[in-house]
């Protein structure tokens, strides 16, 4: 009786089952749906950014490495400038945020809804780097203490002339005080074969 029972309930309870996981399965997909739709308006809204910026990325000589300019794929998406800035949107996905990775954290540069004063920012940025790459590549850069370099070496000058003779008398009367040291010991070490010998002599 009891086995009939049984076999009489398992298959709702399957029915049961497979409905629950054709609504788990439906869910999932709608979530699915709107991580995909959330990534293609990121995305859209990043190659907004990046057709604003054309003209710039342009304008950068082709010698000129420090910069990525492409679109990250994943599900945030990223306008990549350099190695450690990128542009992202918020988590309202209208607010455009320019973002720079220090040694101190992530800092914000530029944050707007309109394209145009980050646009405005990515290009200062851009600017700065090639301006800083170019004073690099022109030579070393100068102290901001004046006179630093010049102390240094009048202070080398200095020890140089502390040097010569003074030098060379110190370094003789070492080597005078060592042999004489030296003599000494040995006359204190061969003291009693010497007066034994001297006793014999008498």
């Amino acid at each position: 009786m009891s086995d009939k029972a049984e076999t009489e309930n398992s298959p709702a309870r399957v029915r049961r089952l497979a409905e629950v996981m054709r609504e788990v399965k439906n869910a999932v997909a709608d979530r699915d749906d709107v991580v995909v739709e959330l990534r293609e308006a990121t995305r859209t809204r990043l190659e907004l950014m990046a057709a604003e910026l054309a003209p710039l990325f342009g304008e950068v000589p082709p010698d000129i490495d420090l910069f990525d300019f492409t679109i990250s794929s994943g599900l945030q998406p990223r306008l990549w400038i350099d190695a450690v800035s990128h542009v992202a949107m918020a988590r309202d996905r209208r607010t455009y945020r320019f973002l720079k990775d220090t040694r101190a954290g992530r800092v914000v540069l530029a944050e707007d809804t309109a394209i145009k004063p980050v646009a405005d920012q990515v290009a200062r940025y851009v600017a700065e780097r090639i301006i800083e790459r170019q004073r690099l590549m022109e030579g070393p850069v100068e102290s901001a203490l004046p006179g630093l370099a010049r102390g240094v070496a009048d202070e080398e000058t200095t020890i140089v002339r502390r040097g010569g003779w003074p030098a060379f008398l110190s370094g003789l009367g070492l080597v005078a005080a060592g042999a004489l040291v030296g003599l000494i010991a040995s006359t204190m070490a061969l003291w009693d074969r010497l007066l034994s010998a001297f006793g014999s002599m008498h």
